[in-house]
């Protein structure tokens, strides 16, 4: 018996050795350098009032694509008439124009295979519209009836209020939902303009004047950029859209966007949602501006903290260790305002504090445990081709070209991206995580049910648990779990 067993585990050790010496020749495959990247960028054209055109042609199929942008978005609605924005992007398509209603728009362009929709972000408004090549005017002309010409109808406005209420008190149903609502408010502060949420009451408060005023106020050219992209003549479409809005007459412009981002008060934050059975952990912090000139180093760092299956924290926390489901996040940068720093994991009840804890220690990791060449390597490889597929169809470099412009950045700066991350060193990286990384001052938040965790949140030496109050004013009370108690 025991010589069978040392038998077979002499056979077994020979197959692993015979195995590592079997030839590897997917190694051997030469890797060619990326080439120069030079997108094709997008004809620019400014009108004497200040709006910006920007046209992209691409006769590889007959469609056309448009979209006007417009300054002003959510974080600029009055905060008693928090979800203005939505309201305005709903009514806006719905309600139709002076001469045909919404209803009349949808039959007339579903008969043409074409769409002209609206929306609102955290800081614009948009018009789009997708055609065939040989519909273009009549699309572009109900685009630009709508732009000059909205109905604002009181019946559809009221319809888009009774479709924001309805998410309003569904929206803690989703603890995934509630973790990213919580976390913008613990790193923006609960009442920035970046973290606010329509009410029952702030939606009841908004009126068809509204709509009508921030239309007025927005709906001005140098507060405008337009973007067309497809199967047309560059010259004849430059024609047609200094027609449709050259004599519009030049409005206030939109002030940039200022205000104090001081990032979160270390600490636990939890929500008890008793409902569930694993918890979205997230450990939070402010993170920096894209035109920060460290932003390359960091999109490098990250790429090694979290970029994907081989990544520290992918394996440490998943792999190794098994203690979540899914694992990512990094130091987060946004054109005109700090992103986030962010790292969130989803684990069951039980692995809650550990999880939480290797997470941590992986973040604490980044500023004491070297970067090696072989990682500087593997991140760069990773992040520009990833980055080259971000910009491999003209329409994709158009939008890009016209965020760019949106938010005053240079027309290169996608150029100057890949060079700044081909520059990156390991002592950049070393670097930058000595500035930016320390986990005195981030803060965790944690929605799961707090009685399964199987230990105290104490246990991760933060101080004692803050509670979150996730309760929805005016909403009918709700059986699921949520903290009553203030933040």
């Amino acid at each position: 018996m025991l010589l069978g067993l040392t038998v077979l585990v002499a056979l077994s050790t020979l197959a692993q050795s015979a195995h590592a010496q079997q030839p590897q020749p997917w190694t051997q495959i030469p890797v060619p350098p990326l080439h120069p990247f030079h997108p094709q960028q997008p004809k620019r054209i400014e009108l004497k009032n200040g709006l910006v055109i920007m046209l992209q042609e691409d006769h590889e199929l007959p469609f056309i694509n448009g979209f006007i942008e417009m300054r002003g978005g959510s974080r600029d609605e009055p905060a008693n008439k928090a979800g203005l924005i939505d309201l305005y992007s709903d009514a806006w398509r719905t309600s139709g124009t002076a001469s045909k209603n919404g209803d009349e728009l949808d039959d007339l362009l579903e008969a043409k295979a074409a769409k002209v929709e609206t929306g609102g972000d955290t800081d614009s408004t948009s018009l789009s519209w997708s055609c065939l090549t040989k519909d273009e005017d009549l699309v572009f002309g109900i685009a630009v009836d709508l732009l000059e010409h909205p109905a604002f109808k009181e019946d559809k406005l009221m319809l888009a209020k009774q479709q924001a209420a309805a998410g309003i008190v569904r929206r803690n149903d989703d603890a995934s939902a509630i973790a990213g609502r919580e976390a913008a408010k613990l790193v923006y502060g609960a009442n920035s303009p970046y973290t606010r949420e329509p009410e029952l009451a702030t939606i009841k408060a908004v009126t068809l004047d509204d709509l009508k005023q921030w239309h007025d106020k927005t709906i001005v050219p140098n507060n405008m950029i337009i973007g067309v992209e497809g199967d047309f003549d560059a010259a004849q479409m430059e024609k047609t859209l200094r027609a449709a809005f050259e004599n519009l007459p030049r409005g206030t412009p939109w002030p940039k966007p200022s205000g104090e981002f001081p990032g979160p008060k270390p600490g636990v934050y939890i929500v008890d949602k008793t409902d569930v059975n694993q918890s979205n952990v997230n450990i939070l912090g402010i993170g920096t501006l894209r035109s920060n000139p460290d932003y390359f180093a960091l999109s490098v760092m990250n790429e090694i903290f979290s970029g994907g299956f081989g990544s520290r924290l992918f394996q440490d926390v998943r792999t190794k260790q098994g203690l979540a489901y899914s694992v990512g996040g990094g130091y987060g940068s946004s054109y005109d305002h700090p992103g986030m720093f962010k790292v969130g994991a989803g684990t069951k009840s039980a692995s809650t504090i550990k999880a939480t804890q290797a997470m941590v220690a992986e973040i604490g990791d980044l500023k004491t445990k070297p970067f090696t060449e072989e990682e500087l390597k593997r991140a760069k490889d990773q992040v520009l081709n990833s980055f080259i597929f971000n910009y491999d169809t003209k329409e994709k470099v158009l939008a890009a070209a016209a965020r760019l412009e949106f938010y005053g950045y240079p027309a290169d700066f996608l150029e100057r991206y890949r060079d700044g991350v081909e520059h990156v060193t390991t002592a950049d990286l070393e670097r930058v995580a000595k500035k930016y990384i320390d986990t005195s001052k981030l803060a965790v938040l944690i929605v799961g049910n707090q009685q399964e965790f199987g230990a105290p949140l104490t246990e991760l030496g933060m101080g004692a648990p803050h509670a979150v109050d996730i309760t929805i004013p005016g909403a009918p009370q709700q059986s699921q779990g949520g903290n009553e108690g203030e933040q």
